[in-house]
């Protein structure tokens, strides 16, 4: 010690002080853990909340940010009978000891020396309660942090403060915390007017919540309530003959659901909105992990609790009757449209069936949706002039070249192409290809930042990690983000945050969710088409049929999505009043058996916009503003010729009027030889009379000595029936074929002409000598596409 301070003398004097800094600095930081902590520093100060809809009907009641049931009370509103059991069988010394029982540690040390096991524990009250606000391992450290924390508490508080904590924090099975919650949970009573027999069950449980779950091992829990009164008769609380009576007595536990009437998802969802208090976030007493309690208060929700209630039936109902499919979980969302008030929000089938994941809420989980983003790239690529409403895409193979991976090719479900496609008809009928060509057009990084306008927040990936898929649902969003989306546009573009609380909460409105902030995109007309669109049900007829669930006797708009390997089903539809969002799948990522968009949500999504329209019809879509409807051939989608056999109408920019009346020439560009290849005769294909093998501009490498073996396909497309004349340099080649003929390779620069009636189509093509052979049968073509196909 005399050389510690030899040595701090000779210290020059700044030294000195920065050593003094560093000590106070020390002692300010350890400081709390030294100090006492006293009844207000571990104060509940967030109690549970009491949730009403809208008009005032009750919701639910003692629910906490973390899922829990809690409730606090005095000592004094305690029954006595449960304050005897709860002493008698965790610490019956508990007023005769400090924070240690001491006696008991000598008794439990024994036993385990002899025994050399664990016979018994010698916890206190005080010291469970440290572990119930600082859960530590258990080890000896930890052992010795939970005795530090004992000490603490008991040099801070009385015993009945000590006591007071505890019971308001017991672990009382499930997620319910408390003596006063589990009262009201499992009998509907306070705790004050808990019997001798509901007492001493209760107080069997903190002991192992899970193994004496009164719902599930019911004989467990009454073992343990006999060991509760035996303790009571041992210190003298109660006499034997007592205790045998009550452990004969029937006691009943309610349904859990008693204590939420409905909507337990978004209760507990909106609960978890609440800022934390300034205590939460540390302040006395940094160690500790405190829980959220509060005084009682009623908020009033958004929520309508028959529309709710109504919801949550259809939910289970639909899962039942697709059950056989391997279908278990389905969510679903009802917006108002004028306001953004969610009306009803289901995150599960059942929410407290545990053994199913009903806890699960799939309105927040995050999925991949499937085709369900598809109306979004549309409108971008209509807003920036990249398509028209009258642009015909093409549904053929395309294949896309991703770096690192095989050739991106997508399909559709059917596994089939249309070949040319009016957009309305691409979108209507959620066809993948053209979706995924107009993403190209966009861009997938312009497409992501238009997502995150609408809010898809969780669209935080690069582009290049989603990539033209993310059209086809490559990414993964929530039930949420899409009905808010979806809400935007049936506002024609003008989105509103979603509301789920009144103004006059005692929640502050800005803490809930007013997610988004408001904001106008741009055209309003462009949203009013794709709306018009999606509500057409006679463009949508070839994936789904005129007579579907999709089809309401009202106007509606409606988008179905199903993401890989059937996952996930989604259908998200509006009228002008409600946006419906509905998904159905499986919380274990698990296949459903042949279940798509149309069969496993929307049936959910019809039975809810039928129920909303019950009594009221919507009003109609206003047509899109400043566009102008025209007749078009519904196989060309140009102006209608003698030979058409189905018209439908249009819209046009007035711009684009001009070319409609001048032009009625329909002659498919090279991307549709592939299709047109393998199509049967049809008004489409007869129009494009023209050579698909070769290629305009194809050369072609004869091998030495395999000119008799190496020939080239002349192969024509639009003329199956009538005859055709070959001519090559000019001169007419001798065959009866129709529509293919195969000839020698020969050396040279050839023009080849196919002629059937007045319809007429050439190519040129060359073929060079090669100075190899080659190493397999056949020819090499210089200077083709690798065109594509579908995923």
């Amino acid at each position: 010690m005399k050389l510690i301070l030899r040595s701090l003398l000779k210290l020059k004097r700044t030294s000195k002080v920065i050593l003094a800094v560093v000590i106070i600095c020390l002692v300010v930081r350890l400081l709390p853990y030294f100090a006492p902590i006293r009844a207000a520093d571990i104060a509940q100060n967030q109690l549970a909340m009491q949730f009403s809809d809208r008009n005032g009907l009750p919701l639910g009641t003692l629910l906490t940010r973390d899922q829990e049931h809690t409730s606090v009370v005095p000592l004094n509103q305690v029954s006595p009978q449960f304050i005897h059991a709860i002493l008698a069988a965790e610490d019956g010394s508990f007023y005769h000891h400090g924070a240690l029982d001491m006696k008991a540690v000598i008794r439990a040390s024994k036993e385990a020396i002899h025994a050399k096991r664990i016979i018994s524990g010698a916890s206190t009250i005080t010291m469970q309660l440290a572990r119930m606000l600082d859960p530590v391992p258990r080890s000896f450290s930890g052992k010795m942090s939970e005795i530090w924390l004992s000490w603490r508490l008991a040099a801070g508080m009385n015993k009945d403060e000590i006591l007071s904590a505890y019971i308001n924090r017991l672990p009382m099975g499930g997620n319910i915390y408390g003596v006063e919650a589990a009262a009201q949970t499992y009998f509907s009573i306070p705790a004050s007017e808990l019997n001798l027999a509901q007492a001493s069950l209760l107080a069997a449980i903190p002991n192992n919540p899970t193994y004496f779950n009164p719902y599930q091992h019911w004989e467990r829990l009454k073992q343990r309530q006999k060991y509760v009164l035996n303790r009571m008769v041992q210190e003298k609380y109660i006499s034997g003959a007592m205790a045998a009576r009550t452990s004969a007595e029937k006691v009943v536990f309610q349904s859990r659901q008693r204590g939420i009437i409905a909507a337990p998802h978004f209760l507990f969802w909106l609960a978890n909105q609440i800022p934390p208090t300034p205590l939460e976030k540390g302040g006395l007493i940094p160690p500790l992990k405190r829980g959220v309690r509060g005084e009682q208060s009623v908020i009033r929700t958004t929520i309508n609790r028959p529309l709710q209630q109504f919801v949550e039936a259809q939910v289970q109902q639909v899962i039942s009757s697709i059950a056989a499919n391997n279908v278990h979980d389905a969510a679903a969302l009802v917006i108002d449209n004028h306001t953004g008030e969610v009306l009803a929000y289901v995150g599960s089938p059942d929410y407290f069936n545990e053994a199913k994941l009903g806890r699960n809420d799939g309105v927040q989980a995050l999925r991949q949706p499937g085709s369900t983003l598809k109306p979004f790239v549309y409108e971008l690529a209509l807003e920036k002039g990249l398509i028209l409403p009258n642009t015909i895409l093409a549904d053929v193979p395309a294949r896309y070249a991703i770096p690192g991976a095989k050739l991106y090719s997508p399909t559709d479900y059917t596994e089939r192409f249309l070949g040319p496609v009016r957009m309305r008809i691409a979108l209507a009928n959620s066809l993948n290809v053209p979706a995924v060509r107009v993403l190209e057009k966009v861009g997938v990084k312009t497409f992501l930042e238009r997502l995150h306008q609408l809010g898809f927040e969780h669209l935080n990936q690069t582009p290049e990690h989603y990539g033209l898929g993310l059209t086809l649902g490559s990414g993964e969003v929530s039930l949420w983000e899409l009905a808010r989306a979806y809400v935007t546009m049936a506002r024609f573009g003008d989105a509103i945050p979603l509301v789920s609380t009144f103004s006059n909460s005692p929640i502050p409105t800005d803490a809930i969710h007013r997610v988004s902030t408001s904001y106008t995109l741009p055209n309003h007309t462009i949203w009013q088409l794709i709306t018009n669109i999606l509500s057409d049900n006679h463009a949508r007829a070839t994936a789904f049929g005129v007579n579907s669930v999709l089809n309401l006797p009202f106007p509606s708009a409606v988008k179905t999505g199903t993401s890989s390997n059937f996952r996930d089903t989604w259908t998200v539809g509006f009228t002008t009043d409600y946006t419906v969002a509905t998904w159905v799948g499986n919380f274990n990522g698990e296949p459903m058996r042949q279940v798509s968009g149309v069969t496993g949500a929307a049936p959910l999504w019809n039975r809810i916009m039928l129920h909303l329209h019950e009594h009221q019809e919507p009003a109609d879509f206003p047509p899109p503003e400043g566009l102008v409807q025209l007749p078009v051939c519904a196989i060309s989608g140009l102006r209608p010729t003698p030979d058409c056999t189905s018209v439908v109408q249009e819209y046009f920019y007035p711009e684009d009027k001009i070319a409609y009346e001048s032009d009625n020439q329909f002659n498919l560009p090279p991307e549709y030889d592939e299709w047109l290849a393998k199509q049967q005769q049809s008004n489409l294909v007869s129009s494009n009379f023209r050579i698909l093998s070769p290629h305009h501009g194809d050369l072609f490498l004869l091998y030495p000595g395999e000119a008799a073996k190496q020939k080239l396909e002349f192969k024509l497309a639009g003329n199956k029936s009538a005859l055709v004349e070959w001519w090559l340099n000019g001169e007419k080649l001798d065959t009866n074929s129709a529509n293919s003929l195969f000839w020698n390779l020969h050396p040279g620069k050839w023009t080849l002409e196919a002629r059937s009636g007045e319809m007429t189509d050439k190519v040129s093509f060359q073929v060079e000598l090669a100075s190899i052979k080659p190493t397999r049968r056949g020819f090499s073509i210089s200077n083709s596409q690798v065109k594509g196909n579908p995923p």
